[in-house]
């Protein structure tokens, strides 16, 4: 585009004129757009922004004058006001309102934003491509150049429609509806990959690939081009891990662990930002709300015929009222999560430790309590639908047979029950997860499958851990989540950290203590259950795996753990020589603290 010069003086004075607005400086370009600073007579300031290519015909004008006219009818918060749109000597433009705002390329520091602040800007303007995109209208070129803010931090879009291609702006005439809503559909899934490219551009020193044109790095990434995006660890400011998730899958260079849509991407940045505020809201927000209205998990099948047995005891001993318990994982935590929150507001038991055995748990509060615990658990399969209902069910079983295996493993003088509810604690953000998010844990174990071959001869390549998939679904990853509702039973920081598994990346090392044993047997027997949900050709090397990283810490050999994998079952509740046998002779005194993790053999 050249500027109009209205008068020879001003073409003497070097004035550029676009029409009656005085072009003071070039905010930005790309292949698609071009965004100026101008003035109005009066002097009022205003953003122009317009097509780097002139229509090339008067159909194809008017078809993007109606598909720019329909944009700027939206109205949005994060969405910019429209003040004009026109047609200056064959050039359509759209000008905004700009008022004390400038662009995010103006205000983003040379060293990048702090990571709060340009997820934050990234959140807005994804709300309101969202709500354009579900009106039926893409942006088509996002750039940071297109994203004004005022100093109060508020983001607004500008620009929507107007980098539309031509061919684009007369498909929604021409074309058969199902063209159109494919090419509306795909525009939008460009524009949220736009901005996960520009939200990595924030949070650097550089543009992504170096490259100030969003729109060129966008053809750069897979399907189009084959380079590879990824945020650097050489950063200004640092980058929480579930932020980098988030930011990496916006960009992944494989299009089906992309966000397909500006409301996913919308969830994981508010679970993240206001998971890091520790403000309401949020991801572990909307699950205290969950947890209050439907429990931490329902009650397994067969709930009626253990009530039943319950109703009937009186003299059992301990041991084996706690075995009717184990039988339903939601009964157990539901226990330990009453006794220990109780015990967090009796004073006579503060400084005592949490319990973290049933037996123990079941001495506290008697028969009457472990029925109310058991009449408290919603019937499975709570508000879950049959696949949901029968994929949760696959988890819990998927947990419980770690559980057995680290009673199975564990050394000897090591608690039986201890072992196997530790081992369950450490999944209890992925249960809690598959119960309270079910959409969202079908997401994640999409992520989680292996990536296939792009190409024929070149190998697959592999997943996301689940711990970065939940991060990049969520906002907060699964051992938070675990973490926060752990917390909310009273469990205290000794415990989060028992229940914590063990980093994949980082070497076992001997334990020093019985909680590291007990941490250790617990994160052993979730890899190895794991590895046998791999595809056949890879379980041998996996639990091979699982034995180097685990074998000499824990004292078993490869023939051991297959015994243990291929073993029978093993009563969990072994009598417990501390407590008496009859329960209601139980003094509950006898019961304060957790069990010792080892106990005599």
């Amino acid at each position: 585009m050249s500027a109009t010069n209205s008068s020879e003086g001003d073409a003497r004075a070097g004035v550029r004129r676009f029409g009656r607005l005085q072009l003071l400086r070039l905010l930005g370009k790309s292949r698609r757009t071009m965004a100026w600073l101008a003035a109005e007579p009066d002097g009022a300031e205003r953003m122009l922004v317009l097509p780097r290519l002139q229509p090339p015909d008067r159909l194809r004008l008017e078809q993007w004058l109606a598909a720019v006219r329909r944009a700027a009818r939206l109205a949005h918060p994060q969405l910019a006001p429209v003040r004009d749109i026109g047609v200056q000597d064959g050039w359509p433009y759209v000008l905004h309102e700009l008022g004390r705002a400038a662009t995010l390329a103006e205000r983003r520091p040379r060293q990048g934003l702090p990571a709060v602040d340009a997820a934050a800007a990234a959140l807005q303007a994804l709300r309101g491509l969202a709500f354009a995109h579900e009106a039926g209208v893409a942006h088509h070129d996002p750039q940071p150049w297109l994203l004004l803010q005022d100093d109060g931090g508020q983001i607004w879009c500008a620009g929507l429609a107007v980098g539309a291609p031509w061919a684009e702006a007369a498909r929604e005439d021409t074309a058969r509806a199902s063209d159109a809503l494919r090419a509306q559909r795909e525009a939008a899934e460009r524009d949220v990959l736009a901005l996960g490219i520009v939200l990595h551009g924030l949070l650097g020193s550089v543009p992504a690939l170096g490259e100030p044109d969003v729109g060129v790095v966008v053809e750069r990434l897979p399907p189009l081009g084959r380079d590879f995006l990824r945020l650097g660890w050489e950063h200004a400011h640092p980058i929480a891990e579930p932020l980098r998730a988030i930011v990496d899958r916006a960009t992944s260079r494989h299009e089906r662990q992309r966000y397909r849509n500006a409301r996913t991407l919308i969830g994981a940045l508010e679970g993240w930002l206001q998971t890091e505020a520790a403000a309401g809201g949020g991801t572990l927000a909307l699950l205290e709300e969950r947890l209050r209205a439907a429990g931490t998990l329902p009650a397994a099948p067969g709930a009626a015929l253990r009530m039943a047995r319950l109703a009937r005891s009186q003299h059992e001993r301990t041991s084996e009222l706690a075995e009717v318990v184990l039988e339903d994982t939601a009964l157990a935590f539901e226990l330990l999560r009453a006794v220990n929150g109780a015990r967090r507001h009796d004073l006579r038991a503060s400084g005592s430790g949490a319990v973290l055995t049933v037996r123990r748990a079941i001495a506290l509060v008697g028969i009457e309590g472990l029925r109310q615990a058991a009449g408290a658990l919603r019937p499975w399969p709570g508000p879950l639908d049959d696949p949901d209902a029968a994929e949760l069910e696959r988890v819990l079983a998927h947990c419980r047979r770690a559980g057995h295996l680290a009673l199975a493993l564990r050394p000897a003088g090591y608690d039986g029950e201890l072992a196997f509810l530790v081992t369950l604690l450490q999944a209890l953000g992925r249960l809690v997860v598959h119960y309270h998010f079910a959409d969202e844990a079908r997401q994640i174990r999409r992520l989680m499958q292996p990536v296939p071959a792009e190409r024929e001869g070149e190998s697959e390549q592999a997943g996301m851990g689940e711990e970065a998939a939940a991060c990049a679904v969520l906002g907060v990853g699964i051992q938070t989540i675990g973490a926060a509702v752990a917390r909310g039973w009273g469990l205290d920081d000794a415990v989060l950290t028992l229940i914590r598994p063990l980093p994949l990346a980082t070497p076992v090392r001997s334990p020093e203590n019985d909680d590291e044993v007990l941490r250790a047997l617990a994160s052993c027997a979730h890899e190895a259950v794991d590895a046998l949900a791999l595809p056949a050709p890879r379980v041998a090397p996996a639990l091979q795996r699982v034995v180097q990283r685990y074998g000499r810490a824990l004292g078993f050999t490869l023939r051991e753990l297959h015994a243990a994998l291929h073993g029978g079952g093993v009563p969990i509740a072994q009598p417990d020589p501390t407590l008496p046998a009859p329960l209601d002779e139980a003094p509950a005194a006898a019961a304060h603290g957790r069990l010792p993790a080892r106990q005599a053999s």
